[in-house]
């Protein structure tokens, strides 16, 4: 939730009275116990010890120098806007940072909290490779469980939990949400789906909040006493029953005799049996020490046949076709996405890291199209702005005709065998705006001063109304009050109604038209429809104009800027799309893939916090991709408004 950095507003102090029953909710939240109140009969000095136990947890959890604010931000793919509290304070001896959170009414610990009270949350524990990916925002799957189980009783769903690595199982990294009931689970190899969904962790701008918006946050400690009770007596009892008895079935299925392990042996397997269970082969990447890091020509040599490939598969299932089933030109974006990334053999998440045109000696697209070109496999172009098009591609070419095919991992595999329209498409299925029919309407409200009009007419003023409907009315008050001119049918006579609630005298056109008393009939209704406020609706698919509620003002823009930054490089920046139905996380996933460039998604500078306006930036002069990504989405290019700020000034 906080992998960006919120917008937090000023700080306040928190009265003691606050502070007190703020402790003390959380207190009851989470259940800790309290020392108990003493019976007047008891000595005096048993209730004030009482009394000192519970205001050293109160002060424990929630310092007496805390102070709150609050806070934005936003959350998960559709960015939906998150608001809260947060509480920040300092324990002795140590900076002020952030302690808790409070989303709606339930407050949530940071690690800081967790690090200075020992079994406050459930702790649950997974691999350090799995923890990394907690730390990048990813939630825990269920195959990343390890050291269970049986899991902590309290790790129930919608509980607040801990997670720790197994390497330092003491010290709570990540803080989440249980999506499932952790507590019953009787096994988690090959289970599959969500077990806590992160909300902060040890890394995210939370975390290194301080005073002073500088020096970052606390380093974690290495051990924390009285965290790690996963090995107290009666769990490991019943851990060491279960494979007891394990060992018991399988000496008797397959015969033989145990040899017992020493202490060392058995703590290994220990270990190497929780990492075991803690990993799914499908949801995380297997650690391979031996795994050899690419060198450059050898991420040359893959790209390099991963388009051989990919034009030797489109000969092969095209074979029919005079061009194989493409339509020149062929811009640089479209021929990597749909030739190239589909045809690397990418196995594992490190590979996908590497594997990435920039880190090709060529370092782009349009490069690495050049170089095809030099071998006489494709003819190529450039166009304005620097983009390059292939114009021709020799599929007789003895390098696309002798190409050897290899293994593709299964889910590339499917996507080639869907064709080149799957690959072109490089959406998520998950995105509903593909493929949507959108319609603008342009509607007026009439303003108190033209009521008059309306009411001849036997109309609301009050209502919404299209041009051509609010030309019918002042047609039928025109003729109502007999005001088209005798001498010229075209002109119509002003009335003193007219007078006031269009023409005012407030410029010189007016006190032209007042003077003569007469206006042509066609600026007469424009100059009507003006004086009525605009609004818009904007229909989806199937919608109608009475099931959506219109907006004050013109319909909004969705707006292409491209600039220059760091020199010579080109950025293309793209922002309204939210009044469209588009989801920018989606088209921001899409326009990576085919542009074969980094995106990234920030707010628009200038935009409401309550509600943020999206800005996606792309790397390099993208606007023909993006135009034809909305296009997709229903938005037609005379929706959207260019900026190009590249070309500079003329002289």
């Amino acid at each position: 939730m906080f992998k960006k950095k919120p917008n937090i507003k000023a700080f306040a102090p928190i009265r003691s009275s606050d502070r007190r029953k703020i402790a003390d909710q959380i207190i009851a939240d989470y259940g800790i116990e309290v020392p108990p109140k003493l019976d007047a009969d008891q000595p005096p000095n048993g209730q004030e010890s009482a009394t000192i136990g519970l205001g050293a947890i109160r002060n424990a959890l929630l310092p007496d120098n805390a102070q709150s604010a609050r806070f934005t931000t936003t959350a998960g793919q559709d960015l939906k806007q998150v608001s809260g509290t947060i509480y920040v304070g300092s324990h002795p001896d140590q900076a002020q940072r952030v302690l808790w959170i409070k989303l709606e009414d339930r407050f949530l610990p940071t690690v800081y909290t967790l690090w200075e009270n020992p079994g406050l949350v459930p702790l649950l524990h997974t691999p350090d490779v799995v923890l990394q990916k907690l730390r990048a925002g990813a939630d825990l799957m269920t195959p990343g469980l390890a050291r269970g189980p049986p899991f902590p009783s309290k790790a129930t769903k919608g509980s607040i939990v801990a997670v720790a690595s197994l390497e330092k199982p003491s010290v709570p990294m990540v803080v989440g949400v249980c999506e499932i009931d952790v507590a019953s689970l009787q096994q988690v190899r090959g289970a599959k789906g969500r077990a806590v969904r992160g909300e902060h962790w040890d890394g995210d701008e939370i975390w290194a909040w301080n005073h002073g918006g500088a020096g970052g946050g606390a380093q974690a400690p290495d051990e924390i006493e009285g965290w790690d009770k996963a090995t107290d007596v009666g769990a490991l009892a019943e851990r060491l029953n279960n494979v007891a008895v394990e060992d018991s079935d399988d000496a008797q299925n397959e015969g033989g005799v145990p040899i017992p392990l020493t202490a060392a042996q058995t703590s290994s397997e220990r270990a190497k049996n929780n990492y075991v269970e803690g990993e799914d082969a499908e949801t995380f990447e297997k650690v391979n020490v031996e795994e050899k890091e690419l060198s450059t020509k050898d991420i040359d040599d893959i790209f390099w046949n991963a388009l051989l490939y990919g034009l030797h598969h489109q000969r092969d299932a095209n074979r029919s076709d005079a061009h194989h089933g493409l339509n020149f030109p062929i811009n640089q974006s479209a021929l990597i996405s749909n030739l190239v990334l589909p045809f690397l053999p990418i196995t594992t998440p490190t590979q996908s890291a590497t594997l990435n045109i920039k880190k090709t000696s060529w370092k782009n697209a349009k490069k690495f199209i050049k170089a095809f070109d030099k071998a006489r496999i494709l003819k190529s172009k450039d166009r304005d702005g620097g983009e390059c098009v292939v114009v021709d591609i020799d599929f007789e070419d003895p390098a696309i005709t002798n190409f050897v095919p290899y293994k593709l991992p299964k889910k590339e595999t499917a996507g080639v065998e869907s064709g080149t329209k799957a690959a072109t498409a490089g959406t998520s299925p998950s995105d509903n705006s593909i493929g949507q029919k959108l319609s603008q309407i342009k509607v007026y409200k009439p303003k108190e001063q033209l009521a008059p009009v309306f009411r001849a007419s036997d109309a609301s003023h009050h209502a919404l109304y299209l041009p051509t409907e609010l030309r019918t009315i002042i047609n039928s008050y025109i003729e109502s009050e007999k005001l088209i001119s005798p001498r010229d049918k075209r002109l119509v006579n002003i009335d003193p109604i007219l007078a006031n609630a269009v023409f005012d005298g407030s410029t010189p056109l007016d006190r032209e038209v007042l003077a003569k008393g007469s206006v042509p009939r066609d600026a007469l209704v424009d100059r009507f429809i003006k004086h009525c406020s605009p609004y818009h609706v904007i229909l989806r698919n199937d919608e109608t104009r009475d099931e959506v509620k219109a907006k004050a003002g013109h319909p909004p823009g969705v707006t292409i800027t491209m600039e220059t930054r760091s020199g010579n490089k080109v950025v293309t920046k793209l922002s309204g799309i939210e009044p469209y139905h588009i989801h920018p996380q989606s088209l921001a996933e899409e326009l990576q893939k085919s542009c074969a460039s980094s995106t990234s998604i920030n707010q628009l500078a200038g935009s409401s916090p309550k509600k943020p306006v999206m800005e996606i930036m792309v790397q390099g002069p993208q606007k023909e991709a993006i135009l034809k990504a909305l296009e997709r989405r229903g938005v037609p290019r005379s929706w959207v408004g260019v900026n190009d700020k590249t070309k500079g000034k003329k002289k």
